[in-house]
């Protein structure tokens, strides 16, 4: 199975590479993004043509930074500024419940009575409807 190659690289000898075309677009990418655009916008102004979740993803894809078998795009300090600006977006527009000390804590909820119970199963068949059939005439009583 193969994996998805990020924007911006390309395979080359079996070492990815940065595809400079595609790269200048990325680095535009997140410039716009940090400018104050939209996803979408950021993304039409850096010549990027696809979904916003797409561009989101690209927005959180720690891979541009670096790693031993991608070569950096972005500059590590202008993907963290644009993860804070994400989330602090986010929380503007009420997509992030921020936790707070006075909330009281969630309360646990014990799981209901079963209404019946029922004899292990013990057989096993390969016909799943004989195999149901048998569960069924297992069950021994059902409360009230």
């Amino acid at each position: 199975m193969a994996a998805h190659i990020p924007y911006g690289y390309i395979i080359k000898d079996g070492k990815a590479v940065i595809d400079e075309v595609c790269a200048k677009q990325v680095r535009q990418l997140y410039e716009n993004y940090l400018s104050g655009d939209s996803l979408q916008n950021a993304a039409a102004k850096a010549g990027i043509n696809t979904w916003h979740g797409t561009v989101s993803r690209i927005l959180e894809n720690k891979k541009y930074t670096g790693t031993k078998y991608y070569p950096s795009i972005i500059e590590r300090d202008t993907f963290e500024t644009v993860q804070k600006e994400r989330h602090r977006r986010a929380v503007a527009l009420g997509r992030v419940k921020e936790e707070t000390a006075n909330e009281p804590p969630a309360l646990d909820v014990p799981p209901a009575p079963p209404k019946f119970w029922m004899k292990p199963l013990e057989i096993k068949f390969q016909d799943p409807y004989k195999q149901a059939e048998f569960a069924y005439s297992l069950i021994e009583s059902e409360m009230s």
